[in-house]
């Protein structure tokens, strides 16, 4: 009888300085009362990172990733199709892993309590949705196109249209959270979260590719965005409390 293969443990790869945005950004006000004030620790993988818990089949709904679908008409605005691959920090895909979005509606409002400001919430549009990677790490979600909405950061601040995405790696311990931007948003110079990321080329990662081959005639425009969670072209993350 041979012994059991020995189970190896993947380790933390460190991303290059100014990847980030700092944690207490001074553009970007209320970081300065939710950022930490000690020295983050570095916690290693341990054997329930790696095996367990995990998402079962079943969990996922048919229309969970088509955010148009579910009510009784259609939502307002430009449908849109947004695909992508989630990849490690060695080009591999992740698969059979979590994909979370939510986002504004086409007005610039989110279906939350806690959004007050006087764009008309869309009885057709809930503005959540999740999937699943296939075997090559791809992902897929049909929604609206996200209108952008005024925030109290500084004198006339407005956020540029985003869509937030979770997604989970290899472990549901390994959650990490960005947002995707669109094509030249005329409101990326004045926004403060955008800015906040010292790299222009991370900052690139952030935006959305056209994708005109993904576009359905008479349907839907269609973006580009891989998410990578690792390494020197790694995504750009957020405190997964940002609620903007």
């Amino acid at each position: 009888m041979s012994a059991p293969a020995e189970l190896r443990l993947p380790r933390y790869r460190r991303d290059p300085e100014g990847t980030h945005p700092p944690l207490d950004s001074a553009g970007y006000r209320s970081t300065a009362l939710r950022h930490p004030k000690e020295p983050l620790i570095v916690l290693p993988h341990l054997l329930t990172e790696v095996t367990g818990p995990a998402l079962g089949p079943g969990r996922i709904g048919e229309f969970d990733n088509d955010l148009t679908k579910g009510h009784a008409g259609e939502p307002q605005g430009q449908r849109i199709i947004v695909t992508g691959r989630l990849l490690d920090g060695d080009g591999r895909p992740i698969r059979d892993s979590l994909v979370e979005i939510w986002q504004a509606n086409a007005g610039g409002r989110y279906r939350h309590t806690g959004d007050r400001w006087p764009s008309p919430l869309d009885p057709n549009f809930d503005g959540a949705g999740r999937t699943l990677t296939d075997s090559e790490g791809r992902y897929t979600f049909t929604t609206v196109k996200p209108g952008a909405y005024p925030w109290k950061n500084h004198d006339n601040a407005w956020r540029p249209a985003h869509i937030h995405f979770s997604v989970f790696g290899s472990a549901f311990t390994q959650r990490l959270v960005t947002q995707m931007y669109f094509p030249e948003d005329p409101l990326f110079s004045q926004d403060p979260i955008f800015n906040s990321i010292p790299d222009e080329k991370a900052r690139q990662r952030m935006i959305a590719r056209f994708d005109l081959d993904r576009t359905e005639a008479e349907w839907a425009l269609a973006f580009q965005f891989d998410i990578v969670v690792r390494g020197r072209e790694a995504s750009v993350f957020e405190d997964e409390e940002d609620e903007h």
